[in-house]
């Protein structure tokens, strides 16, 4: 028996704005969809959140035993500056500053974005296309939905009609946005003249001479839009349906929207059931942007070269951090929610160190284990709660000392239960690592067990001035011994 034919997963879906029950298309299968980054510059600490979101959703659905095909891209192309149909790609602005070519920045910053993910303990996607790889499908998607009656061409560029798309579908259906509210906010730029409308976008964009990403296509020598590119990746790998998409909140409008009336268009029906968003991450109670100096690299915070930390903090640190937060809610970063962080991630590590060397016990204990891990998969199957679990396991840290200080006791078969239990959710599920583990970490034990060992021998010599100035000594360091029945333990603060 699979563990999710067990649980009944809630989902908070944007397109209806509420929790629904989530019911794959397939049985025992789910095909999920992030937008990935456009590989123009360092992959920044909101997209890091957004991913990692994801990462940790991905991750329950394999802890529980679904067959996951996830598929997350990398923009390569057809991205513009602002996000619009008109301007410079971003990659090729990119390229042009620095006097590279093209896919010299794409190779760059893909390969920044792996080693960031890759720090923070994130599993690879099933599947990670891009979208240069993909320009003929982008062209076939083009040609239906012309015949369609979506999209027509304008010296050279293919724009999708929304006003006629709208006649018999909502433009807006996603971000809750009114077609007229979007016609009257909307004023005629200079470069618009092709459209029929200021709200139609590009699927398909004419190259000027100057613009160095270049295809072929039955309209001329061009390139692709950057919506239509999720939209051909998305359905190549998953299906003209699929069960979810996800990205960040600032995608939801224009970017997902027009990937509902692309798909639409083009096969008449919906292609997503469940379109999750995750919310932003702001620096210090302001919104990041690079134009004001509000913002952080990932490098930047496990070097701590940077004027808005006091030191450097180790990804799973970070990674806790952001898993105390639900997806869904915005995120403030800032060096005091970091040090907090950093004591809480510490005293889950002791514990969890602790674990392998508790007694279990015939005595009775007045904490349900049973009970306990169900409240664990309650928080997940609740919209992936991460901070009602993370509180659920700190409820078990407290336990963990009490059975090592002799105040409650665990039998065996619950001892088995409530490992495995922990190790599931903490690393399997949140992704943390145990940096205790590390060889840096063991260099630090090994040194503070011998300076343990020291004052024992101090203090069985009576020479009491000495223990206490280890003691002490290492107190102001952040080290705080800790004398039981079974021995002296430590703990970094």
């Amino acid at each position: 028996m699979k563990l999710f034919e067990e649980h009944q997963i809630e989902i908070y879906n944007s397109i209806s704005g509420k929790k629904e029950h989530f019911t794959p298309i397939n049985e025992g299968h789910i095909g999920l969809y992030v937008c990935g980054p456009t590989v123009y510059s360092n992959v920044h600490l909101g997209n890091v959140r957004t991913f990692m979101s994801f990462d940790m959703i991905f991750r329950y659905f394999k802890h529980l035993g679904y067959k996951v095909r996830y598929v997350r891209n990398i923009t390569d192309a057809g991205h513009l500056e602002n996000d619009a149909d008109q301007g410079e790609d971003r990659i090729a602005k990119k390229a042009r500053i620095e006097q590279l070519e093209p896919m010299e920045v794409v190779q760059m910053y893909t390969v920044d974005f792996h080693n960031t993910l890759n720090a923070f303990n994130f599993l690879p996607p099933s599947i990670e296309p891009t979208a240069t790889g993909h320009i003929v499908e982008q062209i076939e998607i083009i040609k239906e939905i012309i015949d369609n009656g979506f999209a027509y061409e304008a010296n050279g560029s293919i724009y999708f009609d929304v006003l006629k798309y709208n006649e018999s579908n909502n433009y807006g259906i996603l971000s809750g946005r009114k077609i007229e509210d979007l016609m009257h906010n909307t004023r005629t730029l200079d470069g618009q003249s092709d459209k029929k409308n200021p709200q139609d976008f590009a699927l398909w964009k004419k190259a000027e001479p100057e613009h160095i990403m270049r295809w072929p296509s039955p309209w001329g020598i061009g390139f692709p839009g950057w919506h239509l590119e999720c939209t051909a990746m998305s359905t190549k790998y998953l299906g003209e349906q699929f069960d979810i998409h996800g990205g960040g909140l600032d995608l939801k409008f224009p970017h997902h929207e027009c990937e509902i009336a692309q798909a639409k268009a083009w096969h008449n029906h919906n292609p997503v059931k469940y379109w999750m968003h995750a919310n932003m991450l702001t620096l210090n109670g302001q919104k990041m942007a690079k134009s004001t100096g509000n913002n952080i690299l990932p490098a930047e915070i496990i070097s701590g070269d940077t004027d808005k930390l006091s030191k450097g903090f180790s990804p799973s640190v970070v990674r806790f951090f952001m898993m105390q937060a639900h997806y869904r809610s915005i995120l403030d970063f800032s060096n005091d929610a970091l040090l907090a962080s950093e004591k809480g991630f510490q005293k889950l590590m002791d514990a969890l160190n602790i674990l392998p060397s508790l007694t279990a016990s015939k005595a009775s204990s007045d904490f349900d284990v049973s009970a306990w891990k169900q409240r664990c998969y309650n928080a997940m199957n609740d919209d992936f709660n991460t901070p009602i679990l993370i509180a659920e396991l700190f409820s078990a840290v407290k336990y963990i000392n009490q059975i090592k200080d002799g105040t409650n006791n665990i039998d065996a078969e619950d001892l088995e239960t409530f490992q495995q239990t922990l190790d599931a959710f903490v690393f399997d599920i949140l992704g943390l690592k145990n940096i205790s583990t590390d060889s840096s970490s063991d260099k630090l034990s090994d040194t503070v067990q011998l300076l343990i060992s020291m004052r024992n021998e101090a203090r069985t010599q009576k020479n009491f001035a000495l223990s206490d100035q280890i003691r002490d000594q290492l107190a102001e360091i952040g080290i705080q011994l800790k004398d039981g029945k079974d021995g002296t333990t430590f703990s970094i603060e």
